[in-house]
């Protein structure tokens, strides 16, 4: 059994912030306030609750989710789902403009602003829906003042104990009239991806999402921007799972705070996410390839020479996935063709993709054990892999 949430954090504006420029967040609360023994409190949450930088609006904003992924010094990765609000506050300086006014009617009338608050929950279970309904739940109460003690949700929800994997349905409730069901993967190993996969593919299309699979396989720096930061946290989870079984070990950024924009000149390969606030910055990177998921391009730089997959693999893969993905192409040219074919739901369009790339690695791998040799001249027998021989069976 697994935590469902490690930590609940109350992330909020500085007001004590000193001097002028970009406002900072700080820690208003946590849930438990001991760390856990197994899961370390993440350092500089408040970073990536507000990755565009914190800052007071004149005017009340919608509530946002997105997650945010964090790893720590052993490799584990660690869930973090942020729902952000705003809270009108007064701004007793004002504004000098606002003095003026003030002054003409004969008060001076305080400045109203909001600051954005994130409620954050840390987890290393990756259910985004479960979290977005949980903290969903914890804000309504919080906002319209029910009579639920957010301690007992809270409290509730950090108790909560769920199956890492199996199978099995985990049904439990916050106290508030609630039910959230839970269906724990068969396997803990099988990256979940819900719609993420499908979506990709609907913005980049084929050939882009099949280059940035090449890219990421031959060790390559992989840059998505949006101007949503949840289709960035989906872009990346989506090109990470296609290249299963293989795992990816190298930096992880699905959401990159403007603070951390320097990690973008590292020398290691990479796959981050960053906002489309900051595209003229990225622009200046001469050895990434940048992905604009709202505009559905791709840009690969003059310097990296971007190798595709093997035939006929390249050819069986487009293929599969364009009888996927578009369904009447096939029956495009008949003179006589049969009733429109219905695209498949988004979830099941999601799995038919990833068994087209399932089937691509069992095909790329088949036969690599005739290319081992079991060498046991030492004490300890070395296994020696024939490269050569490998290229040659492709």
């Amino acid at each position: 059994m697994a935590r469902l949430a490690d930590y609940f954090i109350v992330v909020g504006y500085d007001h004590e912030k000193p001097g002028p420029g970009e406002g900072l967040g700080k820690i208003i609360q946590r849930f438990p306030l001991q760390d856990w023994d197994d899961t370390p409190f993440p350092q500089g949450i408040e970073l990536f609750c507000q990755p565009g930088g914190w800052h007071l609006s004149r005017e009340r904003k919608q509530p946002t989710f997105f997650v945010v992924v964090l790893t720590d010094i052993d490799s584990d990765r660690h869930y973090c789902s942020c729902l952000t609000f705003y809270e009108a506050e007064i701004n007793l300086q004002g504004t000098k403009k606002e003095e003026i006014k003030g002054e003409v009617s004969g008060l001076i009338q305080p400045a109203e602003v909001f600051a954005p608050k994130s409620l954050v929950l840390v987890s290393r279970l990756d259910y985004p829906e479960i979290f977005r309904a949980c903290l969903g739940l914890i804000y309504t109460v919080y906002v319209d003042s029910l009579s639920v003690s957010l301690e007992s949700l809270i409290a509730n929800l950090c108790a909560c104990l769920v199956p890492a994997a199996g199978g099995s349905q985990k049904l439990f409730s916050l106290g508030a009239g609630d039910r959230q069901l839970i269906q724990t993967p068969l396997h803990d190993s099988l990256p979940i991806t819900g719609t993420s996969v499908a979506l990709l593919f609907q913005q980049l299309g084929i050939q882009n999402v099949l280059s940035l699979f090449c890219a990421v396989l031959t060790e390559n720096k992989v840059l998505f921007h949006s101007a949503s930061f949840q289709r960035l946290s989906d872009a990346c989870r989506a090109l990470e799972s296609l290249m299963f079984p293989l795992k990816y070990s190298y930096p992880y950024i699905p959401i990159l705070p403007a603070q951390l924009l320097e990690v973008l000149s590292s020398p290691t390969p990479f796959i981050i996410g960053v906002h489309s606030i900051f595209k003229t910055d990225i622009h200046e990177l001469l050895d990434v390839i940048i992905a604009d998921l709202d505009g559905g391009t791709i840009k690969i730089p003059e310097c990296i020479h971007l190798s595709s997959l093997p035939e006929p693999l390249l050819h069986q893969t487009q293929a599969a996935l364009s009888l996927i993905l578009h369904p009447d192409l096939e029956v495009a040219d008949h003179a006589f063709p049969p009733p429109r074919t219905a695209l498949s739901h988004s979830k099941m369009l999601d799995k038919e993709v990833r068994a087209v790339f399932l089937r691509f690695f069992a095909q790329l791998f088949q036969g690599y054990r005739s290319c081992l040799q079991l060498i046991r001249i030492h004490a300890e027998p070395v296994i020696h892999f024939h490269k050569v021989r490998y290229s040659t069976m492709l």
